[in-house]
């Protein structure tokens, strides 16, 4: 029990570091950009040893694909806890896509940074970490790809809707007019920003008017 005990408090240590240097790293290059940040600046900004960023990172790279992993993932949870918790409240199909909306609205606004990052990278084909960009990206789309099949298995919205495309065409709304939102228009709560897309939504997916 005591060596298990040990081990977990190491891990919950090495996360909590981990998750310093995931911040650090990503203020740093949204300020100024990845090939600009350096190793050293990382661990300055954590508050860490240059030499902990490379006994968890094996390099700046390496730290940010896992950053990127680490980033989506948090917004793939929070989108299907959205989800799942709209259908033990007994929400519909909609509601669900309405409530994803409004939890990736909430994801922005804490992590904004982040978001501009990962939204930069999406239109970059020169990275190494390309290829789990875009498995992670799959991976949050596919959360909104479940809810919109089972809405048409159901007979909650109509079998004419490209499933993949939407799916993908309401994640990338939601990035972008939260960024406009965050950029250009700070002053507009987060209820009102989800109010003009929950229209959108209800009015392009749901087929209401």
């Amino acid at each position: 029990m005591e060596s298990s005990s040990a081990a977990s408090g190491g891990s919950t240590r090495r996360e909590a570091t981990r998750q310093k240097l995931y911040e650090a790293a990503v203020t740093l290059i949204a300020e100024q950009g990845f090939s600009a940040t350096t190793v050293d600046e990382i661990a300055e900004r954590a508050g860490v040893a240059k030499g902990t960023v490379y006994y968890n990172f094996a390099s700046k790279s390496v730290l940010f694909e896992e950053l990127l992993r680490h980033g989506v993932g948090l917004l793939t949870a929070s989108l299907r806890e959205a989800a799942e918790r709209t259908a033990r409240d007994g929400g519909g199909k909609v509601d669900a896509l309405d409530a994803m909306i409004r939890a990736g609205l909430v994801f922005i606004d804490r992590y904004p940074a982040f978001t501009q990052l990962y939204v930069a990278e999406l239109w970059r084909t020169n990275r190494t970490w390309q290829s789990t960009l875009m498995v992670v990206r799959q991976e949050a789309v596919a959360v909104v790809e479940g809810v919109l099949r089972e809405g048409v298995g159901n007979g909650e919205l109509s079998e004419e809707i490209d499933v993949p495309l939407t799916a993908a065409a309401l994640v990338g709304m939601v990035l972008v007019a939260a960024l406009d939102w965050k950029s250009f228009q700070p002053e507009r709560s987060l209820d009102d920003v989800h109010a003009a897309l929950s229209r959108l939504l209800q009015g392009r997916v749901s087929g209401c008017r």
